[in-house]
């Protein structure tokens, strides 16, 4: 399990999905987490592990699997 650190962003494209964007511009789709998570802008710290076999509609990173999260 890793630590990520970013800001959380709503993307439209198809039909919408919530991702981490970190301090170096990288792109992490979520998987998991709650309401509370996603909220447009706001500044994380995130707790989980890349889901490498995983793909997601999103096609714009990884897909990051969140264990635990809380306000940066």
């Amino acid at each position: 399990m890793s630590t990520f650190t970013g800001t959380v962003k709503k993307n439209d494209l198809e039909g919408g999905f919530w991702e981490l964007v970190d301090g170096k511009g990288e792109h992490y789709q979520l998987q998991g987490g709650d309401a509370g998570l996603q909220v447009e802008g706001q500044a994380v710290e995130i707790e989980g592990s890349i889901e490498s076999a995983s793909m997601g509609i999103g096609m714009t990173g990884s897909i990051l699997k969140v264990t635990s999260w809380k306000r940066a």
